[in-house]
């Protein structure tokens, strides 16, 4: 029966696989991403042989519970999860308990995370390499600490998958882990700097984690290594108890999802009133608007464009602390109202096919690209003014206020006007209404990068003047020139909005059939 269970996992990623051959490329850009990161560790792990019995069971150690709590953390982010090997799918299968656990650990050991674990977890044998009872217990620990991972992501998968069934769960956990991944290079940098400056405390922590269910197994090959033999036989029974207290949990989890599996379905809700449809005039522009707003609002896959623009700051400020150079915190307006603006260029990729809706209602083209722009700018707008003046509380430089004022709101009313023709003439492969944000779908890489390298292009040479102004002011021109680039940016910006939504509106009527042909094929 384990054999069955992984010939079927097998068998059901062979077949995912020949959906289509973008899924093979993307698997094999993957492997071949993992298997550098593979080498390195593998690479560093077996340099750890020549250094002292402390230093490489400090980074074993700590290592190892980094993976444990990796595997942990995982499975509650990733609403995009593999659920191929689902349990609720076995419930109407005699399949005995003992086997099914059995089956579906070693089955999460196929597939890229599982496999890249196994190699590195392996590699920690040639670290202890110093003698017979180390390589052993290395061995041991490897093969416990791996199946420790495997077993704790399938008891937190379990155990959350009643919450994973809640559309706004999968939402909020989808956008809330955009925030550290985002913020992943300034937090790097302060953990980096904080072991540089207590190279003490890092040996402390692993000595802590030594005697705890994360470290317990990693710690086996160090300890034979250096011939505690009484302190490696407490780890080994502290790695023994936790992986049978995991296997036991799971096994609860796992029967009561066998006999009560998770209702999926959406509960009924009471509403009242008809929400942004209420707000906004009763005109055809104005029902484009509700229905945008309501998209924004509820959207992950635009919350998660959303969620960027307020980290903008912090991003820019770790930056100048690192150069220096806190005038930089002065295009936190400008790069804002870019990233803004820029966002609706993939609005009618993002509509899939719901995108009949306007086909079948006859929707005008102006009518469309006028309301989605609007529907951008009532929040856009304030978060760019707010953002080209709260910095200069911070640099005090005053004088650039009309200057960076101008730009910023050039870059806004022109990037939405090129994007509204954007979104009129390409639709690019975008994570499907449901899935997770971070999904990335095969599709023609090469249009899409076109398409979003060439309209970055094309904003910057409709906001040259603005950005020469402002050049020509931080070079001594004067604050005469930040007034002029007041009047220039707004001005011409919102001539080039209304002529892109103009363009925008031709071409939507002109390509509607083409542009739903396209987002079917994209599905």
């Amino acid at each position: 029966m384990v054999a069955d269970l992984l010939r079927l996992k097998l068998t059901l990623l062979r077949n995912s696989l020949r959906r289509s051959p973008w899924q093979l490329v993307g698997l094999g850009i993957g492997a071949l991403y993992a298997l550098g990161i593979v080498g390195v560790a593998v690479a560093g792990l077996l340099l750890l042989r020549q250094a002292e019995i402390a230093t490489a069971q400090t980074v074993v150690v700590l290592g190892g519970a980094a993976a444990v709590l990796g595997w942990a953390v995982i499975p509650i982010v990733a609403s995009a999860a593999d659920l191929t090997l689902d349990p609720a799918r076995f419930t109407t299968f005699a399949v005995p308990m003992p086997q099914l656990l059995a089956g579906l650990a070693l089955a999460g050991l196929i597939g890229i995370p599982g496999a890249s674990t196994a190699l590195v977890a392996l590699a920690t044998v040639g670290t202890w390499s110093r003698g017979l009872p180390a390589v052993a217990g290395a061995l041991v620990g490897a093969v416990l600490g791996v199946l420790t991972c495997v077993v704790l992501s399938e008891v937190v998968t379990a155990g959350t998958v009643g919450l994973a069934s809640s559309r706004r769960f999968k939402d909020v956990s989808g956008v809330a882990f955009l925030i550290p991944l985002v913020l992943m290079g300034p937090i790097v940098a302060g953990v980096a700097r904080g072991i540089a400056g207590s190279a003490g405390f890092v040996a402390e922590l692993a000595r802590f984690l030594e005697w705890t269910p994360a470290g317990a197994a990693w710690a086996l090959g160090g300890e034979l290594a250096a011939g505690h033999y009484g302190a490696a036989a407490l780890k080994l029974l502290i790695a023994l108890a936790s992986l049978a207290g995991l296997a036991l949990c799971w096994k609860v989890l796992l029967q009561r999802a066998l006999v009560t599996p998770p209702f999926a379905g959406t509960a009924k809700k009471k509403t009242s009133g008809l929400g942004v449809f209420g707000i906004v005039p009763a005109t055809p522009t104005g029902a484009i608007v509700a229905r945008s707003l309501t998209y924004w609002l509820r959207d992950p896959r635009y919350a998660g464009a959303l969620v960027v623009v307020p980290l903008l700051p912090v991003l820019l400020l770790f930056q100048a602390s690192r150069t220096g150079f806190y005038g930089i915190l002065l295009f936190v307006g400008p790069l804002a109202a870019f990233l803004l603006a820029w966002s609706i260029s993939s609005d009618v990729s993002y509509d899939s096919t719901a995108f009949a809706l306007h086909v079948s209602a006859g929707v005008r083209g102006l009518h469309d690209r006028l309301g989605r722009a609007v529907a951008c700018l009532v929040f856009a707008l304030p978060v760019v003014l707010a953002f080209s003046v709260i910095p200069l509380f911070f640099t005090g430089e005053w004088a650039l206020l009309p200057g960076i004022l101008g730009l910023s709101l050039g870059v806004l009313f022109s990037g939405l006007g090129l994007s509204s023709v954007v979104s009129a003439r390409y639709t690019m492969p975008v994570p499907l209404p449901g899935e997770s944000p971070f999904k990335k779908p095969p599709g023609n890489v090469a249009q899409t990068l076109a398409v979003q390298f060439g309209g970055m292009a094309v904003l910057l040479l409709l906001v040259s003047p603005e950005v020469a102004l402002v050049v020509l002011q931080l070079a001594g021109g004067g604050p005469v020139t930040g007034w002029i680039c007041l009047g220039v940016g707004p001005v011409l910006g919102i001539a080039l909005f209304a002529a892109g939504v103009r363009l925008g509106g031709k071409w939507f009527d002109a390509r509607t059939p083409e542009l739903l042909a396209q987002l079917a094929v994209n599905r």
